[in-house]
């Protein structure tokens, strides 16, 4: 990834996986994939920047090669996660590893996504991002030689100290702690998981004395938007009427909300965007459900009309 790639308004830095789901079947995921998906859909000109088999990710997303850009960098196997379950009930394994990717990568766009989903992302970049976003689940994942399961790791992991246990594979461990609160300190914005909060306390801390804008996501529940002065709000999170499948509801959700803060939205209107977007994803199945600008303010309107927000 040596080159600069110019003028894009919102850019992805992370790892496209195979989701290989309960039933068999494999279809392209990872947080890169379903948030430039999302961008893309609410009008922003969108390049993604991975890493893995060419042939493989080139084929996966070529269903959706009209409404973004790809670059990815070769590697011997596509990162492929089994996947189970829903929501907090979610379980997943590493059936394969791309790799790190490595951190000479060159851009220049609005919004630079960083999007990590398995100890992947660089803690540096070249080139010039007017807005950084991180999703950190990628960050502090860990799972082991053996069974590949994914876990998050006690608090304590992530306050200084390396994981204990390496990526499938050895070698590099990705982003170690120190790193990833340098990224931290670099972000306008940081959208995780309540799962996620306690190991990302110390990367949260910091992130707000930098003067990011962090959302914590809580599946059917109230968000929890921690601005960097100290205030929190709690927005609403209308109920979904009949939900499908919530896979990549919390990369839409990111993917909104970076757009939206870019944009000029104060946190309570990008938080309101970005739920609705979530809403529309979960109302359909797989990243065919992702909706567009019209179908998301639509939903925002209809929650603006709620009982719950008067």
């Amino acid at each position: 990834m040596g080159e600069r790639y110019l003028h894009f308004d919102y850019t992805t830095l992370g790892h496209v996986t195979v989701d290989v789901l309960d039933d068999g079947s494999r279809q392209p995921g990872g947080t890169a994939f379903y948030s430039a998906l999302q961008a893309a859909r609410l009008g922003r000109r969108t390049l993604v920047l991975t890493q893995g088999s060419v042939r493989e990710i080139e084929d996966m997303l070529e269903p959706y090669r009209g409404e973004l850009e790809l670059i990815v960098a070769p590697a011997a196997q596509t990162t492929t996660l089994r996947t189970s379950g829903r929501g907090p009930a979610r379980r997943q394994r590493v059936l394969a590893w791309a790799g790190p990717i490595a951190g000479d990568v060159l851009v220049e766009t609005a919004v630079l996504h960083l999007a990590p989903v398995a100890r992947e992302t660089p803690s540096r970049w070249r080139g010039k991002a007017s807005f950084v976003g991180l999703t950190p689940q990628g960050l502090v994942r860990q799972w082991s030689d053996g069974d590949g399961e994914i876990s998050v790791p006690a608090p304590a992991t992530v306050s200084g100290q390396a994981p204990e246990r390496p990526p499938v594979g050895g070698g590099r461990q990705g982003t170690r702690a120190a790193e990833a609160l340098d990224l931290a300190a670099r972000c306008d914005a940081i959208v995780l998981s309540q799962q996620e909060r306690a190991s990302c306390a110390g990367l949260i801390a910091t992130a707000r004395r930098s003067g990011a804008v962090v959302a914590v996501t809580a599946g059917p529940g109230p968000n929890t938007i921690l601005l960097p002065e100290g205030g929190v709000l709690e927005p609403p999170v209308e109920p979904v009427e009949d939900p499908c499948d919530d896979l990549g509801a919390g990369d839409v959700f990111a993917a909104a909300f970076f757009v939206a803060l870019a944009e000029g939205e104060p946190a309570r209107d990008a938080a309101a965007l970005a739920n609705a977007a979530a809403a529309v994803r979960i109302h359909g199945a797989g990243p065919d459900a992702i909706g567009g600008r019209a179908a998301i303010e639509a939903r925002v309107r209809a929650g603006a009309r709620s009982p719950r927000h008067r």
